[in-house]
């Protein structure tokens, strides 16, 4: 536990050196934080924030920074959220209208980024990985269409190379028996299911089937989830993430492989409310210099997405918290009502 010195000391340097960059010394703590100290006692307050791993020394510099459970501390207790302006507000209002959803998404990944000056990043709706339905179309010989129905009335095609020529009655054989056992659930069922009736099954039919199961599973896979972004290259004007080459290339990686991005955001699907996420304390963010401030989004009363923004760990917070809680909740509004 902190005392109220030491927390405005802390809470000063943290605020300073999100808008100057600099590392922050006793002087300037002594000028910006109302507090008549002298500057043997700031320096002594320095040394105990330090020894209490919320600060730390650069090598070039007789200032301090904040770590990152400094930054942990301060957006968990001493921040003061700033609203948004009016202005602000209307615009996320007027451009998130309830038309169509994918318009309304993208929109609000722009936005985010926009307002932040950082990257907006927005992740989709889960879609379902089961089905309503399948069909067997013969196409010619030893080709076979397989229609895939979603429980959202989604349509996918998918060409399977066969081993023999099926007739159109084995292929309507086919969909009847996977229609019949299967309906409702997802590919994984019909593989398990498989393994049980293969002995009433004929050779030649569970062969067709297992090809049906992996081209299905490979279409869920594909509409399972995206990750729209926005503005990632705002983050290439961040000094502590542009100088240094490597880093720069980790920080592409990670928006152009998507995976990690998505684990991060699914991290806050059950959590209500905005999360942060901070580089150096978190697993789930890939770089001690970045942070991600997140937030779940809804359509009917059930969160279906996420939601925020990726910047770096030297983020005004108290800007960036509230267009990510705003943005989330209009977004929720806008689909409720698509």
């Amino acid at each position: 536990m902190l005392d109220a010195r030491s927390q405005t000391l802390l809470k000063t340097l943290i605020e300073r050196y999100i808008v100057d960059g600099q590392p922050v010394g006793s002087r300037t703590l002594s000028r910006h934080s109302g507090l008549e100290l002298s500057a043997a006692t700031i320096r002594n307050v320095m040394a105990d924030l330090e020894e209490l791993g919320l600060i730390s020394s650069p090598h070039t510099s007789a200032g301090r920074i904040p770590t990152p459970r400094g930054y942990r501390l301060f957006v968990d207790r001493l921040i003061t959220v700033q609203p948004l302006e009016l202005e602000q507000t209307e615009r996320l209002q007027g451009q998130l209208l309830a038309d169509e959803p994918q318009r309304v998404l993208s929109q609000a990944a722009q936005l985010l980024s926009s307002l932040s000056q950082f990257a907006g990043v927005v992740m989709t709706p889960r879609r379902s990985s089961s089905f309503r339905q399948v069909e067997f179309l013969r196409l010619g010989e030893r080709r076979v269409l397989l229609i895939i129905v979603t429980p959202e009335g989604d349509v996918q095609n998918r060409i399977l190379h066969v081993e023999r020529d099926y007739s159109p009655s084995e292929l309507t054989e086919a969909s009847n028996y996977v229609n019949q056992h299967f309906a409702g659930q997802d590919f994984s069922a019909i593989r398990q299911g498989l393994q049980h009736d293969l002995v009433s099954l004929r050779d030649d039919m569970t062969r067709l089937l297992h090809q049906a199961v992996a081209a299905g599973s490979d279409a869920a896979h594909e509409r399972s989830e995206t990750v729209m972004i926005s503005g990632e290259r705002n983050l290439v004007a961040v000094h502590e993430l542009s100088d240094n080459m490597d880093r720069l290339r980790q920080l592409f990686g990670m928006f152009e492989q998507k995976t990690g991005l998505m684990q991060l955001f699914d991290a806050s699907t059950h959590a209500q409310g905005v999360q942060i996420f901070i580089g150096g304390e978190s697993q789930l963010v890939p770089m001690d210099q970045l942070s991600v401030v997140v937030a779940p989004y809804v359509s009917d009363g059930r969160v279906v997405g996420t939601l925020g923004v990726i910047g770096p760990t030297r983020m005004a917070y108290e800007r960036v918290i509230p267009i990510v809680d705003i943005t989330a909740k209009l977004v929720s509004s806008a689909l409720s009502h698509a």
